[in-house]
């Protein structure tokens, strides 16, 4: 079947939350602009939840996966209250790449966070990526054509983005659907790692809309 066309404001209209079917490989909208798989991974430096700047560059060299992220987004949740997300997290570090989760939610908006709230929240869900970095004016997450949260990227370790989308190919907020899914973000990593060219580097992410100012 095919997927119905759906326009920017569509795409952002009513409730806040966007579901879209991410089977297969939709065509970037123009809101992906400004991010572009294949070409080099825009530089940024944002704040860490520790105080210190956090530079993408600081990072050449190794894998680097990016997560967009809103912890009252039910799709966020559906990821974290499995587990799925913090698995996916520690066996990405285990095998050396560097997770960097963002959070670009303006003040008085739903998912804005304190550092300290930040730290909390990965204590409180046992979560392990290598750092949390708080970006409220949403400059990183607008360079990077962040929409939803969950929003996925990673980067190759030289420097190129390999791979844009959703999580997984599951856009649905039911828990029941994390087993059976297939997950683009782990086999985009098994394929970097093994010197491979990323089979699926662009899907359409799903969730809740990234609440920019």
């Amino acid at each position: 079947m095919a997927t119905p066309h759906l326009t920017r404001r569509a795409f952002l209209a009513g409730t806040g939350l966007t579901v879209v079917a991410p089977r297969g490989l939709l065509a970037p909208h123009s809101a992906w602009a400004a991010a572009k798989v294949g070409a080099p991974a825009p530089a940024f430096t944002a704040g860490a939840t520790t105080g210190k700047g956090v530079s993408l560059a600081d990072y050449r060299g190794r894998i680097v996966v990016l997560e967009w992220t809103n912890h009252d987004c039910p799709y966020v949740r559906k990821h974290y209250d499995t587990g799925n997300m913090q698995t996916l997290q520690k066996d990405a570090t285990e095998q050396g790449v560097t997770w960097l989760t963002i959070i670009s939610s303006s003040p008085g908006t739903q998912g804005h966070v304190s550092p300290s709230q930040a730290d909390e929240l990965t204590v409180k869900r046992n979560a392990s990526p290598s750092a949390v970095l708080l970006d409220p004016t949403g400059v990183v997450g607008r360079m990077y054509g962040a929409t939803n949260t969950p929003h996925m990227y990673v980067v190759d370790p030289a420097g190129m983005l390999v791979y844009a989308g959703a999580i997984d190919d599951r856009p649905t907020t039911r828990r029941a659907d994390v087993p059976g899914a297939q997950n683009y973000v782990r086999t985009a990593l098994q394929s970097v790692a093994a010197g491979q060219p990323v089979k699926t580097p662009v899907t359409r992410a799903y969730g809740c809309t990234v609440k920019y100012s």
